[in-house]
């Protein structure tokens, strides 16, 4: 077996020692829950809070009218607001003396005051409130007193409203294929690859720094190289990111195909099961780049936060990244969307954006090879960082003469 085949078979026990030690934990189990448990709180809070605001800036248009035009009002009401989002509230105030000065005190009523409010009914219609509130909900008001004047006048003549039976046939949706549904598509895959690569390689350092402080690195190096232990954490953290999105992808998926059904989701150019496929590869290379330089990062810290301070400017720089490939997703070929599919740190990010708008599989193959090498360049690179900054092990600097005198190098 030469070096290589002995590296790589180290390499595959501190990954097989690190993966089964991650994924049967308990805290493991507790990192899979509280995205699920934070999604479903935030999902009730905010269903909360949208009902309270929605009942707390509601508009409410007030009418003056006599009392028996109320029952036409109320009738009118009731049939917009159940064909209408959002539309207003009604308050129903008998006519009482000059109708500006009713309006006017009605709207001075401070936190119970109306928005607007209706008189003249049923003569010569006014609407009072401020001009704003005027030009957005004039055609609303409108709406409602003619509702209103047809049940009045049905009234009149004895006459009821027909009714009329719409029997509903639903039809399994289709799935649209539309440029502008790729668009959001791919803005879609993009941002939850960014989200997934940035908290799943987090994992890293934090490890790594567990087992700096309690000495663990230093019983491995005893027994396995030094690249073998950074390639092999590199590949376990892998495997667990995998293993947790292959969990989250499950439920969500179950959810959405119960929820929406098959065809209500968007058709991406190249197929599900394609998308699906260079997701996953695209993800592999971006959390290889990403997890080989915050793993050379904790191997410079000695603590927490020093793990933190060292992490957060690369954080910061793939944001920046992150807002290059977003800026892009609608400009593929420009100038600065092939720059962004050339930058290895963008380039995942860019091509699983193209994978869901084009077609074509070549541009794919390319990437994907391009992003290899740079994974190899960026780890060795990493390797190299993690030797001489965990275990202190780098290659003693050479002495160099330069016009008789010693230099370090």
């Amino acid at each position: 077996m030469n070096n290589f085949q002995r590296l790589f078979a180290a390499a595959l026990v501190i990954a097989r020692r690190d993966y089964v030690a991650t994924v049967w934990s308990r805290s493991f189990v507790m990192f899979l829950l509280t995205p699920i448990i934070a999604i479903g709180f935030g999902g009730v809070i905010g269903s909360i809070g949208n009902r309270v605001d929605e009942a707390a800036m509601k508009p409410v248009v007030a009418v003056v009218a006599p009392a028996a035009a109320f029952p036409a009002f109320r009738a009118a009401q009731t049939r917009l607001d159940d064909r209408i989002e959002q539309y207003p509230g009604l308050r129903l105030v008998a006519a009482a003396g000059d109708p500006d000065r009713q309006a006017a005190a009605l709207l001075g009523e401070g936190g119970r005051a109306p928005t607007l409010v209706l008189t003249g009914w049923p003569g010569k219609l006014r609407l009072h409130g401020p001009d704003a509130k005027l030009k957005d909900m004039a055609s609303d008001v409108e709406m409602l007193a003619e509702e209103a004047a047809l049940d009045a006048q049905l009234a009149r003549g004895g006459q009821a409203r027909p009714a009329v039976t719409l029997e509903q046939v639903p039809t399994r949706p289709v799935a649209t294929s539309s440029a502008a549904s790729r668009h959001l598509l791919g803005r879609a895959a993009q941002t939850m690859l960014f989200m997934l690569t940035i908290l799943l390689a987090g994992m890293l350092l934090s490890n790594l720094v567990e087992e700096k402080s309690n000495k663990v690195i230093e019983v491995l190096t005893a027994a396995v190289p030094v690249d073998a232990i950074f390639l092999g954490k590199l590949v376990a953290m892998l495997g667990v990111s995998v293993t947790g999105i292959a969990i989250w992808g499950a439920a969500i998926g179950v959810g959405l195909v119960g929820y929406l059904g098959t065809g209500a989701l968007p058709a991406p150019a190249m197929g599900w099961p394609m998308l699906i496929v260079l997701g996953v590869a695209y993800y592999v290379s971006n959390y290889m780049i990403l997890g080989g330089i915050f793993i050379g990062i904790g191997s410079q810290a000695a603590s927490v936060r020093d793990v933190q301070t060292l992490s957060m400017p690369v954080t910061m720089l793939q944001l920046a990244i992150f807002a290059l490939g977003s800026a892009v997703v609608s400009s593929l070929d420009s100038p600065l969307g092939v720059f962004a599919a050339m930058f290895p740190l963008s380039s995942p990010l860019t091509m699983i954006a193209r994978a869901a708008q084009e077609a074509a599989l070549w541009p794919h193959l390319l990437a994907l090879a391009w992003q290899a090498l740079w994974v190899v360049i960026i780890i060795r690179f990493a390797a190299r960082r993690f030797r001489t900054g965990v275990l202190k092990s780098g290659s003693p600097p050479k002495e160099r003469r330069w016009f008789g005198r010693r230099l370090r190098a």
